[in-house]
């Protein structure tokens, strides 16, 4: 059944229980020694934004479960360090976490690098390893390694077709392709994913440009992709490495046809430069993904915090979406289990699913990934993204926008 179609379905059943007269127990206050959940995130260093919006997205989940009675009748206790977008920082702080700190359960950290470090030391201490970015999930052998990421079992096979499938659509599909990538892992991985599926249609491929991880300078870039010329530009980048290209590309008077950005900062939606950009979502604070109360509820919140926060995009996105799932997944386990044994819960997961806000996780793919690709695309419209593929998830009244 499609998300959207499962998320109207839920609100009917509230609103028949309401009719009913049906209301939900009030949950009692939580008492007794808190239960203690750990997690890094990159709160400074390069991923600072990125890692921020995962924090606030936490943030909201623990505030919400110890209003709803915590868990096992506890409260529980958020604990967060910052790793300074540095893996082995982060390992050195999963260390910490667990024979200093003593908290009771882990949460992975932000971003592929840091996990797999943090992922190691999960395994050394034999804990439950939820994570919800790792963009290459065949690196991760641990057996109690379970994924919310909304990628499936290989999203370089996938992801790359849904793009092609959507701008077929249109009746005007991409004669040819360039494809601009990071040397970091993830990004390589899909970028050759994109030059695969490419091919396979018998899309020409104009280059395979790449630049170091950290780089500032887009100006060499930007005219070897108006020298291209390109009916579509394929860009495997992380954070504001997308708004730099297009910076530079702007200052030598050109402007992509049709361009995709892989993992794009809270800029780029209200960037001008961006307009009629695609990008991968799973959660946006626009329907379906607002149609239920609890999926609404934490779009709202999440809103607001940013923007007092003073993020550049205020608007929650698949990044905040990701990491509540993998709270709903880590909580699910708890309350089915009914203890906070790593052993226990990893037994569970490993044989049933949990709803999230962005649809039905199950783990049964490779390396506890989801069996299937959920994700869905975006596209920068107006100063905000809208999803716009597949056509049952389509923000009502958009469509993809090509030329």
């Amino acid at each position: 059944m499609a998300l959207g179609k499962r998320l109207l379905g839920c609100n009917l059943l509230l609103s028949l229980a309401l009719v009913l007269g049906i209301s939900p127990t009030l949950a009692e206050t939580p008492s007794g020694q808190p239960i203690r959940i750990g997690q890094t995130l990159s709160l400074t260093g390069p991923f600072a934004q990125t890692g921020l919006a995962h924090q606030i997205a936490s943030q909201i989940f623990v505030e919400r479960l110890n209003r709803n009675g915590g868990l096992l009748g506890r409260p529980v206790e958020y604990v967060v360090l910052d790793d300074q977008s540095k893996p082995d920082v982060s390992r050195t702080l999963y260390e910490r976490l667990i024979t200093a700190d003593h908290v009771d359960l882990i949460q992975g950290p932000y971003g592929t690098a840091a996990i797999l470090a943090a992922m190691s030391v999960a395994q050394r201490y034999h804990k439950v390893f939820i994570e919800n970015t790792l963009g290459q999930p065949q690196l991760a052998t641990y057996e109690w390694h379970f994924s919310a990421t909304i990628g499936g079992p290989d999203s370089t096979a996938t992801l790359p077709v849904k793009v092609l499938d959507a701008y077929a659509s249109t009746g005007h599909p991409p004669k040819n392709v360039l494809i601009v990538s990071s040397k970091f892992p993830s990004a390589e991985d899909m970028a050759h994913g994109m030059e695969r599926a490419a091919k396979a249609r018998g899309i020409e491929v104009l280059g395979y440009l790449e630049y170091d991880v950290g780089n500032r300078d887009f100006s060499g870039l930007a005219a070897r992709v108006k020298d291209a010329n390109p009916d579509f530009v394929f860009v495997a980048c992380l954070g504001v490495e997308g708004d730099q290209l297009l910076e530079s590309e702007k200052r030598i008077d050109y402007s992509p046809k049709r361009h995709f950005y892989l993992y794009p900062s809270g800029l780029m939606a209200g960037d001008p430069l961006a307009d009629r950009a695609v990008s991968y979502s799973g959660f946006e604070d626009v329907a379906p993904y607002t149609s239920t109360a609890e999926g609404g509820a934490f779009a709202k919140e999440f809103d607001a915090r940013a923007e007092k926060a003073g993020l550049p995009y205020p608007h929650v996105d698949s990044q905040a979406g990701n990491e509540y799932a993998g709270w709903q997944i880590l909580a699910a386990a708890v309350k089915a289990t009914n203890s906070l044994d790593d052993k226990t819960i990893a037994e569970w997961l490993d044989k049933n699913s949990v709803e999230t806000i962005e649809g039905k996780r199950d783990f049964s793919g490779r390396s506890h990934t989801a069996s299937a690709d959920t994700q869905q695309l975006k596209q920068a419209q107006g100063g905000k993204w809208v999803v716009i593929w597949p056509l049952d998830m389509r923000t009502p009244g958009a469509q993809l926008i090509a030329p």
